[in-house]
């Protein structure tokens, strides 16, 4: 089955950000998803980057097709501003970590539609389970160039989930994990680590027996971590935990931005791109998920390992030049300040320990971030 993928004639720039509602005084989860969208469509007609999700307790803020991390953040933060206030008339606000530290899956809402529908009669107790909110970055690449890159991509998997991450905390337990998301996404069918394939045709002849056999109905249904988006022509990294401020945001997108753009041009170069073992990404993605920043990863087929901070430190100055020719030098140092300042999840177990464990005290530091 052949599978259209539009060349990308730049690196272009999308930016998908999932928000769950909470209630602004017992901070648990609201299923007003329905009711913000009437609402903005009553004040401000048809809002096309206002999307739904799976379930109602949920809505997604996305940009148009951007050039820069400016570009893509200034559209983030109108939505933001369109939104909120809205948010406000209704009781909620706008919360995105990984995930919500105490709400019961059993007292959510699925949106209608026979996607999600269909999803859940599936997955049955895991799909209800999928309490979970995420950010997930589009680049436009060539076709000759996504699958290589999605490959490639997993080399830097542990990077982008330690400093993203922000679920450490399920149904009013710690879990001992920076990023409970990461582990309960690959849960479901299709979802987590991709295949590594090495041409197009072969992720075509995937895509086909998921098809005939019933596993998938759209390509979509393919929810890798990091996958082709044919639709869009691009790569979409959908590794990091929900983010909960702009400026954190604006650190990811240029990373992931800087990442792809420098694989792209090391193809470009006649260059073969760095992989690594299956095995190696699977362990380097629960190392990330169990200790965020503070993990050792495995950084070749060698199995060489190495501190993430320092390995971090590294690749940041070897992405100077790219970040310098897509604008976004500032942005791209603002990763250095995830780790000095605390990773979401750092900051959560501190306003934990710091209020006698009272979750009501996280939500509400998350949703004050924003």
């Amino acid at each position: 089955m052949a599978i259209d993928f539009p060349d990308s004639p730049a690196p272009t720039l999308g930016v998908e950000w999932e928000f769950a509602l909470v209630d602004k005084v017992s901070r648990d989860l609201v299923n007003a998803a329905s009711e913000l969208f009437d609402l903005v469509k009553a004040r401000h007609g048809a809002e096309p980057r206002l999307h739904k999700e799976l379930l109602r307790n949920t809505v997604e803020l996305t940009t148009g097709i951007c050039t820069t991390v400016d570009d893509a953040m200034s559209e983030l933060a109108e939505m933001i501003a369109k939104v909120r206030p809205l948010a406000d008339e209704l009781g909620v606000d706008l919360y995105s970590a990984g995930t919500h530290p105490f709400a019961a899956w059993s007292h959510q809402l699925l949106t209608e539609g026979h996607r999600y529908e269909e999803l859940i009669a599936r997955t049955q107790w895991w799909g209800r389970q999928m309490l979970i909110w995420g950010v997930h970055v589009h680049v436009g690449v060539r076709r000759d160039q996504v699958i290589p890159i999605v490959s490639a991509l997993l080399n830097w998997y542990p990077h982008l989930q330690a400093l993203s991450a922000s679920s450490p905390i399920w149904a009013g337990t710690d879990t001992g994990y920076a990023s409970n998301r990461a582990m309960m996404f690959q849960q479901l069918p299709t979802a987590g680590l991709p295949f590594q394939f090495d041409t197009w045709a072969e992720f075509e002849h995937y895509a086909d027996d998921l098809l005939k056999t019933g596993v998938i109905e759209v390509i979509d249904e393919i929810r890798w971590d990091v996958r082709p988006a044919p639709r869009t022509g691009t790569v979409e990294v959908r590794i990091c935990d929900g983010v909960p401020t702009l400026w954190e945001l604006r650190a990811l997108v240029a990373l992931t931005h800087c990442l792809v753009v420098d694989l792209a041009d090391r193809l470009d170069r006649g260059e073969t791109l760095p992989t690594m073992p299956p095995w190696h990404v699977q362990e380097n993605k629960w190392r990330a998920a169990r200790y965020g920043l503070d993990a050792w990863i495995i950084l070749d087929a060698d199995s060489n390992e190495r501190l993430l901070l320092d390995d971090l430190e590294d690749l940041l100055d070897r992405l100077q030049p790219v970040a310098e020719r897509l604008r976004c030098v500032d942005d791209l140092a603002l990763v250095r300040e995830i780790p000095r300042r605390g990773a979401s999840y750092q900051r959560q177990r501190s306003v934990a320990e710091a209020n006698a464990g009272d979750l009501v005290a996280v939500v509400d530091s998350v949703v004050r971030e924003l």
